[in-house]
């Protein structure tokens, strides 16, 4: 990307080198062939970023970097911009009436975690070997066309094609619930039906799985009492976040800056 195409980030005053929005382009998504998207995305990140710094250095804020995962921690600049939140935003927490107003909105929506019973077959594959990966897809594919000749011979295709150990069971793999398998298998059990089998091969980390949905047993509703600690936490953040963007358009609206737009972001 040529950088000299794009123009001068400057924030009361402050120039950004041009590197360090190339070096945020790789944060932000754009249509291919555009990469003036990406940068303005950037732009914008970097100024109200920048901006968030001069106010925090204006205050005298002083915060040590915060370790934020095994052996990491923050930058300095992250904790000083953690620092000046934590100084300038504050959110009430939820009552007790907004709480239990929220939940009774659709108790439905808190439940246990559903159980699924499902088999499926493995056409096992390294996915980042485009050649290994087309074989195992037409393997796939003609077990899925053995099914759809007989559908009542899963476990059977199972204990003939699958790569899995769950061959010698007829492809079952038993009871699962949400974390016990990759995310992209799991996905599409939470969209699969009791008895529905996958129309087409589905690409996981360890290749293209047929699934079947043996059983659902959908989570039971929880009561009010159990969900509440969540509730509370989550209204508490939804208020949080609203406080620190009042807080953010406050800066913005005293800021003079060239070569971004968060007004419009």
């Amino acid at each position: 990307m040529t950088t000299a195409l794009f123009p001068d980030l400057v924030v009361n005053g402050e120039l950004v080198p041009h590197a360090v929005v190339a070096a945020e382009v790789q944060n932000h998504a754009a249509p291919k062939g555009k990469p003036g998207i990406a940068w303005r995305k950037a732009a914008n990140a970097i100024a109200m970023r920048t901006l968030l710094l001069q106010e925090a250095r204006r205050q005298g804020i002083g915060a040590a970097p915060a370790e934020v995962g095994p052996g990491r921690f923050e930058t300095e600049e992250e904790a000083l911009i953690r620092g000046l939140l934590d100084a300038a935003v504050a959110a009430e927490p939820p009552t007790e009436d907004e709480i239990r107003a929220e939940w009774a909105r659709d108790p439905s929506r808190f439940r246990a975690p559903p159980l699924w019973e499902v088999s499926h077959i493995l056409c096992a594959c390294d996915p980042r070997d485009a050649a290994e990966k087309e074989a195992a897809l037409a393997r796939a594919r003609a077990v899925l066309a053995e099914l759809a000749a007989r559908p009542g011979d899963f476990a059977r295709a199972a204990a003939s094609h699958s790569d899995c150990g769950s061959k010698s069971s007829g492809g079952a793999l038993g009871q699962l619930g949400p974390g016990d398998t990759v995310p992209e298998f799991e996905a599409v059990l939470r969209g699969l039906g009791e008895g529905e089998t996958t129309a087409e091969p589905v690409l996981s980390r360890h290749g293209w799985h047929i699934i079947r949905m043996d059983a659902v047993a959908t989570g039971a509703v929880l009561p009010f009492e159990t969900v509440r600690p969540k509730i509370a936490a989550a209204l508490e953040k939804a208020a949080w976040a609203r406080e620190a963007r009042s807080f953010a358009d406050r800066l913005l609206a005293s800021a003079e800056i060239s070569g971004a737009d968060l007004r419009q972001a």
